[in-house]
């Protein structure tokens, strides 16, 4: 039988994606103790290029952050973006004047739309000890239909995430963690109204698969005008149907079919996305997404214009304090505070 991957290649910051997804960004920093401005000790950002930091020195970088890392206020319009943190927590602030603190396993899942102003900042809240960060962002396209909807996101909180545990036949697990796209009786919560994830056809899935030392589950097969891909960003890599996945690889993969997915001898991580492309033409200038260059112009004029509803915080690289927990504030008013 024919070999099952399609295309291979190496995961570098950003990895590669084929429609519907943009990119995936893996971010994995091993910050500090925290001071009481929830960033780094200001002697440790001598010699870093602040405002646009990616140097991962010392195993972590600013980006454009100044005190606290992350990303300060800026606009996206067109599509979506989908944050789900492993370790550690974001600070959303939007210019619709909704707010957040995520982490510990919850995933945003953000419409940007017709346009919003946000900031993603990444605050250190353990003085005492280090601050791990561990995020995936993975950017959704929208259909010309949607490009223009009403801004909006959902809190997909850790606890409402299913996890599909499937032992094989020597008892070896591997663990999925079900973020989008039914899997067995795994049902994960619903993504925003007008994504292309909820659209009947659109058949988005968005699993992040922990594989024991030699553990083996099968892929289930999916519609053939299904795309997936497969990432294999930490442990040994994994073999499909005796193909080898290298660490830190990866793969277009053939979705109609069952496929046998094992770990190698140090186990494995994998992320996998899929989903049935939109076929439309894909035009991207920094932060907007849309189909044609026209309607970029557009984006930046209106952008211009409105400020998508101005920035009603008091700094671009607005954080909430050290003792927050977990929380989201909606546009309407809408207050949610997790348990677990």
């Amino acid at each position: 039988m024919a070999s099952p991957i399609l295309a291979s290649f190496p995961l570098g910051p950003q990895w590669p994606t084929i429609d519907p997804f943009l990119f995936v960004a893996h971010h994995d920093d091993a910050y500090p103790a925290a001071t009481a401005s929830l960033g780094p000790d200001p002697g440790e950002l001598a010699g870093r290029p602040i405002g646009n930091d990616f140097s991962a020195r010392d195993g972590w970088s600013m980006y454009h952050g100044s005190e606290v890392p992350g990303f300060p206020e800026h606009p996206h319009r067109g599509f979506e973006t989908i944050t789900y943190v492993r370790q550690g927590f974001v600070d959303h602030s939007d210019s619709l004047g909704a707010t957040a603190r995520y982490g510990r396993g919850d995933t945003q899942w953000m419409t940007a739309g017709a346009g919003i102003v946000h900031a993603e900042m990444f605050p250190l809240l353990d003085s005492e000890g280090p601050n791990p960060l561990e995020l995936f962002q993975i950017w959704l396209n929208l259909p010309a239909a949607d490009k223009l909807v009403p801004p909006y996101f959902t809190m997909l909180w850790n606890r409402n995430i299913p996890v599909h545990d499937v032992p094989d036949s020597a008892g070896r697990s591997t663990r999925v963690t079900v973020i989008a796209g039914k899997l067995g009786e795994a049902q994960p919560p619903s993504p925003p109204p007008d994504s292309w994830a909820s659209h009947d056809d659109g058949d988005v899935a968005i699993w992040h698969v922990v594989a024991d030392p030699g553990a083996s589950w099968t892929l289930p097969a999916v519609d053939e005008r299904t795309q997936r891909v497969l990432y294999a960003f930490s442990g040994s890599g994994f073999s499909l149907d005796g193909h080898a996945i290298g660490p830190k690889t990866g793969a277009h993969i053939t979705a109609d079919r069952d496929l046998v997915l094992q770990a190698g001898p140090e186990g494995a991580e994998c992320m996998i996305l899929q989903g049935r492309p939109i076929g439309e033409r894909v035009v991207q200038h920094g932060p907007f997404v849309m189909n044609d260059e026209a309607e970029i112009r557009q984006a930046f004029t209106d952008f211009q214009n409105t400020g998508f509803g101005g920035w009603p915080w008091p700094s671009p690289d607005h954080a909430h304090v050290m003792s927050e927990d977990r929380f989201a504030k909606h546009a309407d008013g809408t207050l949610e505070h997790p348990v677990g």
